[in-house]
């Protein structure tokens, strides 16, 4: 997923269910689809990210049971196992279909869009088709799935009907003859299986990601996926397509390391696809608009002067006196659209958890950054990130204390 940061963002099927049973695992099915469609369904499952959305911490692959965090509760990913009793092995490809193209289950339940199916509906009923085959060879696990926990009226999933009514667009992709087959090929993976606008956009009050500014920047799962369109300071214009194809496939660049929700899309998903296919991604990519720029408030020296003397006893030792980093090691702070995004909600994330840069076949060893939430007061947090935000060059506005208070409280209280 997800975002699935990226991108990312959460690829989750919400439905009526109890509370999780014992899990029971049997052996894999033989699919009666050729090997070709089962591979080609593997790798559009990956282009999806359904693994980790679908897989909970320490639980069976594609067993269900992970939280996601939505403004409106919690909602839990489902059991896409071939289990017949409690995943989708009675599902017929028709079944599938409807729920990746209008939001509805076998039992003719509203999915929450939670589960991106808004994304997912552009995707050709050919390859829809090959993700069913490829989850039938998945193991089943016999796992019940969880209640969602979302407030009244969220609780409704009548209310779905008039929430697909507004805003989904249940309409497969269509290619643009004006655009190359590169383009075109890269919109269809990033609006369709990578469904990167479900973390990447902005979303209006009732969670409809706005598809007439794709990719400029929206919340997910407490923090804020960065602009991926074009922007000199917190988007992609400083970016080259081999930039974008680099941090897709390994999780870091000159510009940037994935870190958040984006590791995991790095580490389970991107770093899977076939160069073209992130080439194609890329090209895309660069051809998005940007937000309209804003000038963000320039902080106090005394601030500056504070959040230096944090940075050099925490933070210098890894990412330099200049912020430049170590190339392959340490992720850069100078010149980074993720530090200097509208929002700097990972940035304080990063800082207060830590994080790990994702495990690729490039890579293949992970560094961690220690969590300084224990050592750092939310005064000093906010100080430290207003420094890197607005040090060598980088213009990413003043962050308060109060900021720092409200995400650590959201942090220290998510499900896991």
């Amino acid at each position: 997923m997800n975002a699935k940061l990226l991108i990312a963002g959460a690829l989750v099927l919400a439905s009526a269910g109890v509370a999780v049973a014992a899990v029971q695992v049997y052996a894999p099915t033989r699919s009666r689809a050729p090997w070709t469609t089962i591979q080609k369904g593997k790798y559009l499952a990956r282009a999806g990210d359904c693994e980790s959305c679908h897989t909970a911490e320490g639980g069976k692959p594609y067993a269900g049971g992970r939280p996601v965090p939505t403004p409106f509760g919690i909602v839990y990913s489902v059991n896409i196992t071939p289990d017949p009793g409690t995943g989708i092995g009675e599902w017929s490809e028709e079944d599938f279909y409807r729920a990746m193209h209008e939001g509805i289950d076998q039992q003719g339940n509203r999915l929450y869009p939670a589960f991106p199916y808004p994304w997912y509906t552009h995707m050709t009923r050919g390859d829809v088709d090959a993700i069913k085959a490829y989850l039938a060879t998945v193991k089943p696990v016999r796992q019940v799935d969880r209640d969602t926990k979302l407030g009244w009226p969220f609780s409704m999933r009548s209310m779905l009907a008039v929430w697909d009514k507004l805003y989904l667009d249940a309409k497969q992709f269509q290619p643009d003859p004006a655009r190359s087959a590169e383009w075109n090929r890269g919109k269809y993976l990033v609006d369709g299986a990578g469904h990167c606008g479900a973390c990447h956009s902005s979303k209006n009050v009732l969670g409809h990601a706005d598809t007439s500014h794709p990719m400029q920047g929206g919340m997910a799962e407490h923090v804020f996926a960065p602009n991926l369109g074009a922007g000199e300071r917190d988007g992609l214009s400083g970016w080259t397509r081999d930039d974008i194809v680099r941090y897709l496939d390994t999780g870091s660049n000159r510009y940037a390391t994935a870190a958040g929700p984006m590791a995991e899309v790095v580490q389970a998903s991107t770093q899977y696809l076939k160069q073209s296919d992130l080439e194609a991604m890329a090209t895309y990519l660069k051809s998005l608009e940007g937000p309209t720029p804003e000038t963000p408030n320039a902080p106090d020296k005394d601030t500056m002067r504070a959040g230096a003397a944090l940075y050099v006893d925490d933070c210098a030792g890894c990412h330099m006196n200049n912020g430049a980093g170590i190339a392959d090691a340490f992720p850069p702070l100078r010149a980074s659209s993720a530090v200097q995004a509208a929002k700097p909600d990972l940035l304080i994330a990063v800082i207060l958890q830590g994080a790990r840069s994702p495990a690729t076949s490039a890579k293949p060893t992970e560094l961690m950054m220690p969590a300084f939430d224990d050592k750092l007061d939310d005064a000093e947090v906010a100080t430290l990130t207003t420094y890197i935000r607005n040090a060598w060059g980088n213009r990413g506005g003043d962050v308060s204390k109060g900021d720092v208070a409200k995400l650590r409280n959201t942090l220290a209280s998510a499900p896991h």
